[in-house]
């Protein structure tokens, strides 16, 4: 046989079980450039934490940060997860939005909650106001479809 060929078959090691010493930090995790930090940068620069200040009385225990929950469910939105179990399931799984939430992981009643109450009356505004402000910056272009006289977006990162 000649020299560097074998017919050994040599595998990579495999542990599942395998010590850290240190733990990566999420934001090691997801890419710069990735959509999510694009979401989260967007929606902070719509500033609207005076908007859930106004609709939210205090007392009671500890609630989620109404700003990170937006912002799981634009971006959730966006990659065309709906349900609130499966937003849920992102939470728990999914390390961009992993990133977004910080390591919290809201369950879906929550989820529900929040969107069906704290933005039953901003939503609509709000959610036009993210993505034209994404279309502006060009994260993502509008496209218009026109189907029996209806008149449909469709939103397309770019």
């Amino acid at each position: 046989m000649s020299r560097g060929v074998s017919d050994k078959i040599t595998y990579k090691p495999y542990n599942q079980g395998g010590q850290w010493l240190l733990p990566p930090s999420l934001d090691e995790l997801v890419p710069q450039n990735h959509f999510v930090r694009i979401v989260s940068k967007t929606v902070d620069e719509l500033e609207i934490e005076e908007a859930f200040a106004r609709n939210t009385k205090g007392g009671g225990a500890s609630r989620y940060n109404p700003v990170m929950l937006l912002k799981v469910m634009i971006y959730c939105y966006m990659t065309g997860i709906y349900s609130s179990r499966q937003i849920a399931k992102q939470c728990r799984e999914n390390v961009n939005v992993m990133w977004l939430t910080g390591f919290q992981k809201p369950d879906f009643r929550t989820i529900n909650t929040f969107r069906s109450e704290k933005l039953k009356d901003s939503i609509e505004e709000i959610f036009v106001s993210t993505v034209r402000l994404l279309n502006r910056k060009g994260y993502v272009s509008l496209e218009k479809y026109f189907v029996d006289g209806t008149k449909i977006y469709k939103i397309h990162l770019t």
